[in-house]
């Protein structure tokens, strides 16, 4: 009988990698007077997974974001079982 898991993926660049678009929302700030120090841009998704275990939900998302979610070249991601 399987399960439902709620898990968060949260996709970051990787150390190095320049956030174009980060950079452009702190200037967009900056000129509208919020002396932000640092913008990081973050995409976040929350997946409803059906699976016999945790185990089996997280090696599901995991394969989603191997193939589709994050680009494993500039991007790391984590997850989170809510």
């Amino acid at each position: 009988m399987a399960d439902t898991y709620l898990i968060e993926v949260r996709i970051t660049l990787k150390k190095g990698m320049a956030d174009a678009e980060g950079e452009s929302v702190k200037k967009a700030l900056h000129l509208l007077g919020y002396p932000i120090e640092h913008v990081e841009t973050v995409k976040t998704y929350v997946l409803t997974v059906s699976a016999s275990s945790e185990k089996k939900a997280l090696t599901q998302v995991e394969g989603a974001c191997k193939r589709l979610l994050a680009n494993p070249v500039i991007q790391d991601y984590t997850l989170k079982v809510l």
